[in-house]
Parts: C-alpha cells; structure tokens; sequence
C-alpha cells in the first residue's frame, strides 16, 4: 500500500467547518526506516504525537458534517505546526529525551522531509479549505499534563487564537459557562506562532479559526473522545453563530 503523510476523512462533506489534527499519529514513514532510534515508550508519549487528538478530530468533524485532515507522520519527523524557517521545525531534544535519527539533520535533509510529508500536508488542508469562501478552521490538538520537572498544568481545555478571536471568544464564553471545567484562554501555550497552521491557512487568508487543546488525560480512549467530540460540536456551532453576528 502506498504511503501517504495525510488522511482525509468525509472529503465529500459540506459543511462550512474544516477540522485539521496536526499531530494526529507517532507514525513514522517507512523511508525513514518507521523508527527515529526512540524505544517505544518514548514514542507512545506527547512527544511524538497529540495524545487523543486524532480520535476527537474524527468524531468532531462528523458530528459537524465536516471533512477531516490529519497528518500521518510524527511531530518528531517534522512538525507541521511549524513555519519552515522555525528552529523547532525538527526536533533534536524534546522533553528530556534525544531524538537519536534528528541528531545530525542537515539541511537537505530538512528540504527532503518538508517536500515528502509537510508540504502534501499543507496543500490538501490549503485545497479543502479554499473549497468555501466562508471556511471556518478548526485545529485539534492536545497537551499532557505535564512536563519532567514541571509544575501541572491545571486547565482542562485550551482555546488559542491570534489577533482573530471571532470564533475563538464565544466558544471560550460557552466552556467556561460549564461548571466543571477550567479554560484556559491562549493557555498552555500562546495561539501567536507566526508561520502555524491556523497563521498560514486561517490568520493570513482572514478566515474564521480556532485551536482547541484537551488535556491528554481526558481523550485517551475512545470513549473520552466521542464524549468531548459530542460536547464541544454544538457549542463550536453556536459559537460560529455569534462571531457571523
């Protein structure tokens, strides 16, 4: 079976949603030998992938009648979140652990490697998203708890966005009207990443986006991830009605 460094699922879906996974898999392609010298234990963590994150993807994107783009590489291959020019692009060190087959990346390398999974990525996100001049992005990722030698991370879910908040402002009034959750607004990490996904496809294009962030522990099995799937579509739906206001 040929490789393909993407999946797309419900091409053929109308609506004005587009859902992207960035890290969705640890998997790495064949012609880099499927391993990057990490044990697996390493490789099942976050930092090989958005622990969850594919399965919320899939279910949100269905039950928004949305297609679907996920990545099929590992972050640690090349991160698709990245601009090119970003030093993080390939990590050599991530988390305490040596990333033994990014060690000594060169440059033509880096080229082969954006030309192989990252741009094919890219131009299928840019394609569907060019499919409606109203598109609305929205970019599924995850965070884990916590780094080695960190302090925890307390929120429950992250929502973060640039200098457009259209999208992102109502859905943050939504979760945090939710009595059992603690939001975090450009929390664990900034949405101003010049040259990320929502930045080249969304921010530079004026469509509508946000990045929604579930801490790992709350989607790792399947049944965790069709309940957020279930609880966060009808408010990505209402919120999408007031930003259009």
């Amino acid at each position: 079976m040929t490789y393909s460094p993407f999946q797309t699922f419900g091409a053929d879906r109308s609506s004005r949603f587009l859902v992207i996974c960035d890290h969705a898999t640890n998997r790495v392609p064949p012609d880099l030998g499927a391993t990057l010298g990490l044990p697996p234990e390493d490789m099942s963590r976050h930092i090989a992938y958005d622990v969850g994150a594919a399965g919320l993807a899939i279910g949100l994107a269905e039950r928004l009648g949305a297609p679907a783009i996920l990545t099929d590489f590992s972050r640690l291959v090349i991160d698709p979140n990245r601009g090119e020019d970003d030093p993080t692009l390939v990590m050599r060190l991530y988390d305490g652990s040596i990333i033994p087959r990014n060690r000594d990346v060169d440059a033509v390398e880096v080229t082969r490697r954006l030309d192989a999974y990252y741009r094919p990525y890219h131009d299928t996100v840019a394609q569907f998203a060019a499919r409606r001049d109203d598109t609305a992005i929205i970019s599924v990722h995850s965070f884990t708890p916590q780094f080695r030698g960190r302090a925890l991370r307390p929120w429950h879910v992250g929502i973060l966005f640039a200098e457009d908040d259209r999208l992102s402002a109502p859905l943050v009034d939504l979760l945090k009207a939710e009595p059992d959750l603690f939001v975090g607004e450009n929390e664990p990490y900034s949405g101003a990443l010049k040259g990320d996904t929502i930045d080249r496809h969304a921010l530079q294009t004026g469509r509508q986006n946000t990045l929604i962030e579930l801490r790992n522990d709350l989607i790792g099995s399947e049944a965790q991830q069709l309940h957020w799937a279930d609880r966060l579509a009808p408010m990505l739906e209402n919120a999408l009605q007031v930003a259009d206001i």
